[in-house]
């Protein structure tokens, strides 16, 4: 008695399958928008948020009688003027007669750019209602100025940009 062991012989038309890249392209997409998410979350926690003021909150609840101070502004017959005179590095603050009288306020010089050369000053005007202000040790740059005063019990404000070159 002959015992045949048939040893299996592997078929030409079956091939053994093929490993595609695309599950593996997959989840490689995925690592990489991970680690890029987690990248910007990180950029996003290391960068510095200032506020423009250091009391924004305090100063959006008055807005209310901000917008009434700016409209009683804008409706004075001669307007509030500020001037920049960039020669003789001066800013030129001239209100209108029918404020003279008894005023009290302030000049704030606002650097968007960089919130630490912020300052105020106090606005005491000569008899003909100009105030003048050296703007030479100020830094080059946008400024805004802000006139913010009572006269005759009544607020009164203005804001202007201000170019220092």
């Amino acid at each position: 008695m002959t015992v045949l062991i048939s040893k299996k012989m592997p078929n030409p038309a079956v091939s053994p399958p093929k490993s595609s890249i695309w599950p593996y392209a997959i989840v490689a997409v995925f690592v990489l928008f991970a680690i890029y998410i987690g990248s910007m979350v990180y950029r996003a926690m290391q960068t510095d948020v200032n506020l423009v003021s250091a009391d924004y909150y305090q100063k959006e609840l008055a807005h209310q009688q901000r917008m009434e101070a700016v409209a009683r502004t804008a409706a004075l017959l001669t307007p509030v003027q500020i001037r920049h005179d960039a020669t003789s590095r001066q800013l030129v603050i001239k209100l209108p007669a029918t404020l003279a009288g008894q005023m009290q306020g302030q000049v704030h010089f606002f650097r968007p750019s960089n919130g630490a050369l912020d300052f105020a000053l106090p606005l005491q005007p000569a008899a003909d209602l100009r105030q003048s202000i050296n703007t030479s040790k100020m830094a080059a740059g946008f400024w805004r100025v802000q006139l913010d005063f009572t006269a005759g019990g009544q607020a009164y404000f203005v804001e202007q940009g201000l170019n220092i070159k």
